[in-house]
């Protein structure tokens, strides 16, 4: 049973990819540089549509595309791998809270930072828009290091504490982008901690290192 991942090094592939590690799933990865636009090409299109990356087909030939639909469909097709409370578990929810904060707050912030001429006719107004952007993504990242529960325990760095969730993994790679890998440390340390620990995860570890490497 393989699967086939659509992505590129750094992007929303990304924790997707490292979560099939985790689970241990066969996974063929087919590049799609953001670098050349490679995700508007009409032969993508073709798989998704909106011309955005990741896309996963699963072994039936279904197409699954939007990371956080991706990273549930895989946590519903692979319950042994327990990388969410199961439903009815309160800590499900504390999981999905974050994760779903993360993505429809954060992926906003991220289109206007990349595409600041989407968003305003005068070219001048770009370098505007792009800082914005990035003041409101650190705002983010802020509340959830304040809010969320984190420690920084190495023991327990997680959102559930000890307990490692696909949750952790997504936000690891989100709160990296816009130039958060230098600005974390300093200003969000817990979410730092957290990084840190997804990062050495024995089988993320690698994948990790391709995505980002030291």
């Amino acid at each position: 049973m393989t699967y086939i991942l659509h992505g590129d090094r750094g992007s929303g592939s990304a924790p997707i990819e490292m979560v099939l590690a985790e689970i241990g799933a066969a996974v063929e990865l087919r590049p799609v540089p953001l670098a050349t636009d490679a995700q508007l090409a009409a032969e993508y299109r073709r798989i998704n549509p909106m011309g955005r990356i990741p896309t996963l087909i699963l072994p039936d030939g279904t197409v699954v595309t939007e990371t956080l639909a991706i990273l549930l469909t895989l946590a519903d097709r692979h319950p042994e791998a327990a990388l969410l409370p199961p439903p009815g578990d309160s800590a499900r929810a504390t999981a999905l809270r974050w994760m779903v904060l993360a993505g429809a707050e954060g992926y906003p912030h991220v289109t206007r930072y990349d595409y600041p001429e989407r968003f305003s006719a005068d070219p001048a107004h770009a370098e505007a828009i792009r800082t914005r952007a990035q003041e409101m993504y650190r705002d983010l990242w802020r509340l959830v290091e304040a809010e969320a529960g984190l420690t920084g325990d190495p023991a327990a760095p997680f959102l559930l504490g000890a307990r490692f969730t696909m949750a952790d993994a997504y936000i690891a790679v989100l709160s990296r982008w816009l130039k958060g890998a230098a600005w974390l440390p300093e200003h969000c340390p817990r979410l730092a901690a957290l990084g840190r620990a997804v990062a050495t995860r024995p089988r993320i570890a690698p994948v990790w290192q391709r995505h980002f490497p030291a």
